[in-house]
């Protein structure tokens, strides 16, 4: 039934000269003016303006190869992504020109919401028009949060963070997205919110991690006007009111997160990092999946569920998942 594997992602920029452009790719129609851009900018010029995400992405391809290959799975693989090269578009023109008629598509985002899920679904939609006639169809794997080859990494990465701060009173805080309030009320088929599903998840994380101190759920990466309310707190501030509480360390677990790319280089080994040091903090940030060997395999297994359905789905947690998104669902609600 399924004749190829897309790693779909969101794509940046890979030198100084194309950090501008990815920029206005990210916020087309979106009326944001080039000086907040040029802000933005910075923070990928600190890092020379590579991302790190489009080689996370070539990374976790090899491995993919390598663990299809193990298991027999013999599937042409191809990578697209939403705002920079290889654009989807490119890769959909490619994958018609090489006879692919339908395709399973793996989104380095493990949550079900619009950002998350349905923009990729949209960006399905969008490539596929493009391409015109011949485009295969593209069919994208369910959300995988709470799978184990996602969860059990995240747990021994902040297990071994933990294990780096200095003795005194500890919080963990898991770390992911921020998105507006009216995105995360608009919930999947099973009525189940972008925060129930995060807030699940921590608690999969920190029960697994063996976390014998307090935790919660913060948020980071914040854009957009500010009068849009946002899911908070954000993390700065939330590290600014443990260190007036006497807090001692802060243990940073990004589970919003598949791989360390710039939200997570920027926003936490950065930012968040000289907001702790200001406040005497002891700080450790928890390594993502990345290319973990377990969750390589969760891929895999994904497609293997997907093209039998009578093979068990490994999952930890109780809230529901879903394969197909009907129209509407996840919508993006209307902007003021």
């Amino acid at each position: 039934m399924y004749d190829a594997f897309l790693l779909l992602s969101f794509g940046g920029p890979e030198g100084p000269d194309d950090v501008m452009p990815f920029l206005r790719n990210v916020t087309a129609g979106r009326g944001v003016p080039d000086a907040r851009l040029a802000e933005v900018a910075e923070h990928y010029l600190h890092f020379n303006g590579v991302s790190p995400i489009n080689q996370r992405c070539r990374d976790l391809l090899d491995a993919i190869r390598v663990e299809f290959g193990a298991h027999g799975i013999d599937l042409p693989i191809y990578w697209g992504n939403r705002n920079w090269d290889p654009y989807l578009a490119d890769t959909v023109a490619r994958m018609r020109d090489d006879g692919v008629r339908h395709a399973l598509a793996f989104a380095t985002s493990a949550f079900g919401s619009y950002s998350s899920c349905r923009q990729y679904l949209e960006d399905i939609v969008a490539a596929r028009a493009k391409v015109g006639p011949g485009a295969p169809a593209i069919d994208k794997l369910r959300q995988f949060y709470d799978h184990p080859g996602f969860v059990e990494p995240h747990a021994d990465a902040l297990r071994s963070a933990l294990a780096t701060l200095p003795a005194g009173q500890t919080r963990v805080l898991f770390t992911a997205h921020s998105v507006p309030l009216a995105m995360d009320r608009t919930a999947g088929p099973t009525g189940h919110r972008y925060t129930e599903q995060l807030t699940e998840l921590a608690g999969l994380v920190a029960d697994r991690a063996g976390v014998d101190v307090p935790y919660e759920l913060v948020w980071q990466s914040r854009s957009g006007p500010p009068q849009v309310p946002w899911l908070e707190p954000d993390i700065n501030d939330r590290l600014t009111e443990l260190a007036a509480q006497g807090v001692a360390n802060v243990a940073v677990s990004p589970i919003g997160f598949v791989s360390d790319h710039m939200e997570v280089r920027w926003d936490l080994d950065n930012e968040a990092a000289q907001t702790a040091k200001g406040l005497g903090l002891g700080y450790a940030r928890a390594a993502t999946p990345g290319t973990d060997p377990r969750f390589v395999a969760m891929i895999r297994e994904l497609v293997t569920e997907r093209i039998d359905p009578a093979t068990p789905r490994r999952r930890l947690g109780t809230l529901p998942v879903w394969d197909t998104c009907a129209d509407g669902c996840c919508a993006l609600p209307p902007r003021r």
